[in-house]
């Protein structure tokens, strides 16, 4: 039996991460171990709790403003401990945070062969977004198993040089962690969310919900005040839209929302939502608004159109696959954009039925039954390939 120790510490990696974890448990042939950093310790203590998952280590390895460097430097030294009490076969770690940078150098300094969920997202300018772009893509280099969510992905990595039998497309785990969350259908733990909610969820009735989240480093600053400014703009001209803004705790985006978002009865600002909530707004959403990677792949599955806030985006398949369109970060732009979705009907229903291109909520067994092949211990099964299915339907 193979151990594995996946490291961790933000709550998108949680949500990845979870479903692989549930996997490599339930199929007898591997020790999952699992290891969190403390970089959200609440937000991931509440995904562990919705998707049965239990953290075996905590690694203790953020402080409140720690700059990047030290905390690469105490995340390396923090997970080579645990490398060295758990005596892992593999060392697993999801997507572009410091964290899974951090925790792959050190499987990398440990001779711990490294498995990366996630692999093969790009760009091209190392410094967007910064500092993941330049994370992944070190990573890439010292990756021995690369478990890559689409097609491009893994072009991505065989055009670096990483050999064809290393890489296996398995679809995205935050679609199988989606369908696990819609399927368990927890109740709702925001009373106002509940209240806007009901009678939403089928996206016929008015007023449409638009949700609108942004918190990324790089939009800090002038494109964060236009991203603000573009959703006051809309919410005056489509009066008949409630636009919901799940803020981030970062003060830096709360002060660009205070500047910008005026009291206005269809503009409502909510603390950070679970994750099982944030789900079921997304599902009752007609747009989704948003600078994050995860909800990119998420609201496609759910048949809700998503206007990317960024001026590139390493999910292009949604952008080729027409479920997502990139507004970039000027006001005007994403004025325009927005308008044109919401005016157009036709152009709505054909992003709404795309394909999505991310996952069929069975990439967990892939990414299980590559670890099996590279373990000897099994076959991996054939690569994801996306195909027409229904949307995802949420209750209240």
């Amino acid at each position: 039996m193979a151990r594995v120790l996946a490291i961790y510490g933000t709550r998108p990696e949680a949500v990845k991460v979870a479903p692989v974890v549930k996997s490599l448990r339930d199929s007898g042939r591997h020790e999952p171990v699992v290891a969190v950093t403390g970089q959200h310790p609440h937000l991931v203590d509440q995904i562990h709790r919705t998707l049965q998952v239990g953290a075996d280590l905590d690694l203790r390895a953020f402080e409140p403003g720690q700059p990047l460097a030290s905390m690469t430097a105490r995340v390396i030294e923090r997970a080579s401990a645990a490398i060295a009490e758990v005596q892992p076969e593999l060392v697993l770690v999801q997507g572009d945070t410091t964290s899974a940078f951090a925790a792959g150098m050190a499987a990398f300094y440990a001779d711990v062969p490294l498995v990366h969920l996630e692999a093969g997202l790009r760009t091209g300018s190392r410094r967007t977004p910064f500092p993941e772009e330049m994370n992944r893509s070190l990573l890439g280099w010292i990756t021995d198993l690369h478990l890559a969510p689409t097609v491009a992905a893994k072009q991505n990595l065989v055009g670096e040089g990483v050999a064809d039998d290393r890489v296996v497309v398995t679809g995205n785990t935050v679609i199988d962690a989606l369908q696990e969350v819609l399927r368990i259908s927890p109740p709702l733990q925001d009373r106002w969310l509940a209240e806007i909610l009901t009678g939403a969820i089928d996206r016929v009735r008015r007023p449409g919900i638009v949700t609108v989240t942004t918190h990324r480093r790089e939009s800090w600053g002038a494109p964060m005040e236009e991203i603000f400014a573009a959703v006051s703009a809309l919410a005056r001209r489509y009066p008949d839209h409630r636009f919901v803004i799940p803020l981030h705790p970062n003060p830096l985006v709360r002060g660009a929302a205070r500047t910008h978002l005026a009291r206005r009865p269809n503009l409502h600002t909510l603390e950070p939502l679970c994750y099982p909530d944030f789900c079921r707004l997304m599902a009752a959403s007609t747009i989704v608004m948003t600078d994050s990677g995860g909800v990119q792949e998420e609201a496609p599955s759910l048949g809700v159109p998503v206007v990317v806030l960024r001026d590139t985006t390493e999910r292009r398949e949604a952008v080729t696959a027409g479920t997502a369109v990139l507004a970039g970060t000027r006001a005007s732009a994403i004025i325009q954009c927005f308008s044109e979705l919401v005016e157009d009907e036709e152009r709505y229903g054909r992003m709404a039925r795309s394909v999505n291109p991310y996952g069929d909520g069975h990439a967990a067994p892939r990414c299980v039954a590559a670890i099996d092949a590279l373990t000897g211990c099994g076959e991996r099964l054939p690569d994801f390939v996306p195909e027409p299915v229904s949307a995802l339907v949420a209750g209240l």
